[in-house]
């Protein structure tokens, strides 16, 4: 097992459910001191406990990241906790409403959807590079398959996950001679939470979710911690930078 994140200070959002619960638990795993935050605390204190009981250093902050007082203060209560800041995993994201054409659109779905998957990416970066510049480190966006294809009655969520590469790219050229990386991974489908809210619980007979699965040329749905090896070989590695790599089950070769 790598070493390092041996004693390192990694921040995630999103981090109560799904891929961000699994990032956190890989990191505190190769021992790095971890800050869980997102807006269900319960949850959030949960995933804490869990990986205290195994073992690992976790603390929780709450925090909307569509809200800028919320992603300055989560940034300095990371910083005064542990110290300093080396890995930060933007994970905070919503689907929006799903099935809606163009013209059915509303402004309200708009803002939500943007508000909270591109504005909460752009705010995290924010404050997260300057705790990250006295001494480099690593950023991952959560972006998706979506953010590289367009996809009938998902514009909103299409266009947040667009925004979401766009703003990754660009912050990446900005600070990689200053020692800081960024890169996103455009997930195809994985199985948490936000996929069940999508096409409903896995069960026998669910038509929509044998689809999905077929679509991946892979035949099947991702994991969780098949998604968390991404972001940390991403974290990790120190020659990848401004990337958006894609783990879709060969969705977006065909």
């Amino acid at each position: 097992m790598s070493n390092a994140f041996q004693n390192k200070v990694a921040l995630i959002t999103g981090a109560t459910s799904g891929i961000g619960t699994q990032v956190a638990h890989d990191l505190a795993a190769r021992h790095a001191r971890v800050v869980v935050s997102g807006r269900r605390p319960a949850e959030g204190e949960a995933v804490v406990k869990a990986i205290q009981a195994a073992g690992g250093t976790a603390a929780f902050f709450p925090a909307d990241t569509s809200k800028e007082a919320d992603v300055k203060a989560l940034v300095e209560f990371t910083v005064k906790t542990y110290g300093r800041l080396d890995f930060a995993f933007n994970n905070a994201g919503i689907e929006g409403t799903p099935g809606l054409t163009t013209e059915q659109q509303t402004e309200a779905n708009y803002r939500q959807t943007f508000d909270i998957n591109v504005l909460g990416v752009l705010l995290s970066m924010k404050h997260e590079i300057p705790a990250l510049l006295p001494h480099g480190g690593a950023i991952v966006n959560t972006s998706s398959v979506a953010g590289q294809v367009g996809m009938p009655g998902f514009g909103v969520y299409v266009a947040s996950k667009h925004a979401v590469n766009g703003l990754t790219r660009s912050a990446a050229l900005e600070v990689a001679k200053q020692g800081v990386r960024v890169n996103a991974v455009a997930f195809g489908a994985i199985q948490t939470p936000m996929l069940d809210r999508f096409i409903g619980e896995a069960k026998t007979n669910n038509p929509q979710r044998d689809w999905l699965a077929g679509v991946h040329p892979v035949g099947r749905i991702g994991t969780v911690a098949e998604a968390s090896q991404a972001v940390l070989a991403l974290l990790e590695n120190p020659f990848i930078t401004g990337t958006i790599l894609t783990v879709d089950g060969g969705w977006t070769t065909q």
